[in-house]
C-alpha cells in the first residue's frame, strides 16, 4: 500500500514577499540562494497545496494569527498564535485553514535565486 497524501489545489492564500537577501556575496557556498520571509494569509477554506516538499528548501513558519492545520504523513496538526513548526527535507505536506477567521503566517526560507 501505498503512503501518499492527496491535498487540493491552493485556494484563497495571499503571499505577500517581507523581504530577500541574496546569500551569495554573505556565505560563502551560498551563490544562486536567497534567504526570504514571507507573510501568508489563508482564508477560513483556504488550502495552501498542493502537497509539496522543502528538499533543497529549508525553512521555518510563524503563526501570527488563526490556526493553520498542517498535514503531514497522514496526520493533521493545529498551530495557533505563537507557535511554528521547521520545514527541512525530510518535510512533505500540505496547509489548510479549518478555521472561521484568517490565518496569518510569517515564513522564513531559503530558496535557489529566480
Amino acid at each position: 500500500m501505498r503512503n501518499e497524501q492527496v491535498a487540493p489545489e491552493t485556494k484563497g492564500v495571499t503571499v505577500k514577499l517581507l523581504a530577500a537577501i541574496d546569500l551569495g556575496p554573505e556565505i560563502e557556498g551560498m551563490a544562486g540562494r536567497q534567504l526570504r520571509m514571507r507573510m501568508v494569509t489563508i482564508e477560513p477554506g483556504g488550502v495552501f497545496g498542493p502537497v509539496h516538499n522543502h528538499i533543497d528548501r529549508p525553512g521555518t513558519v510563524y503563526i501570527l494569527h488563526g490556526v493553520i492545520t498542517d498535514h503531514r504523513n497522514g496526520v493533521a496538526t493545529d498551530y495557533g498564535p505563537g507557535v511554528g513548526w521547521p520545514e527541512d527535507r525530510h518535510t512533505t505536506h500540505w496547509l489548510e485553514n479549518r478555521g472561521a477567521i484568517q490565518a496569518v503566517e510569517i515564513s522564513v526560507d531559503i530558496v535557489r535565486q529566480e
